[in-house]
């Protein structure tokens, strides 16, 4: 399985790019958003889980997202976790993935565990302008997640801004390229896609050859 990490700031165009791979590809490619791995405070009520800093490291369960990236290395199926952003509490399914052959990684802080980076084949950082960030963020928040201008505000100067001028910004210092212009740029789709497919195709033909020096030489009957 080839995993690929996207990390870039909030509206910086991450969730398209991974569907413009996906869609690219001819193989198997499935995409885990970070934000499905938000601790789950439901032991908290409304009003204090709407003032967490939802743009912290810490916010989010590396430990949960490694089990289940390992148990798709190990070709073992996973649930699909999920995340309702109305109610600040986590929406996980009983749903299965099953292992693709391609897995896309994507968050804010998707480059913030080294445990995570080690498992990554290619690491891209969506190096888009903050300002337009801040204007796709506004868009998708009241389009899709039943927020306010007023608690988009309020979110963005409290946390968004400064934890992305502390920790957002400098995962570019790790990543393998920077993606301009966001995640509809083809020219980096299609760069991505071809590297991918030819990783697909070059571990397929490693695990024929394993299997061709694994099987048992016919024998010869003698009689």
């Amino acid at each position: 399985m080839i995993i690929v990490g996207i990390c870039g700031a909030s509206g910086s165009g991450k969730s398209t790019l991974a569907r413009r791979i996906q869609e690219s590809l001819t193989c198997n490619c499935i995409i885990i958003g970070q934000d499905c791995y938000y601790h789950n405070f439901a032991h908290l009520p409304f009003e204090e889980r709407v003032h967490l800093n939802y743009d912290e490291p810490s916010i989010f369960d590396y430990d949960e997202m490694l089990r289940d990236i390992d148990d798709l290395q190990a070709g073992k199926p996973i649930t699909r976790k999920g995340y309702d952003y109305a109610h600040h509490l986590r929406d996980d399914s009983s749903e299965l993935i099953d292992p693709p052959e391609v897995l896309i990684l994507e968050g804010i802080h998707m480059f913030h565990d080294p445990r995570l980076l080690e498992r990554m084949s290619l690491k891209v950082y969506m190096h888009v302008d903050i300002d337009v960030c801040l204007l796709r963020r506004i868009r998708r928040d009241m389009k899709s997640r039943g927020r306010t201008i007023d608690s988009i505000t309020e979110q963005y100067m409290e946390t968004v801004k400064p934890m992305y001028e502390k920790y957002i910004a400098n995962y570019i210092k790790v990543a393998d390229f920077a993606i301009m212009r966001g995640g509809k740029n083809n020219m980096a789709i299609d760069c991505i896609s071809a590297y991918l497919t030819t990783k697909v195709l070059a571990e397929s033909f490693q695990r024929d050859a394993a299997r061709a020096e694994e099987a048992p030489e016919p024998t010869t009957d003698l009689s």
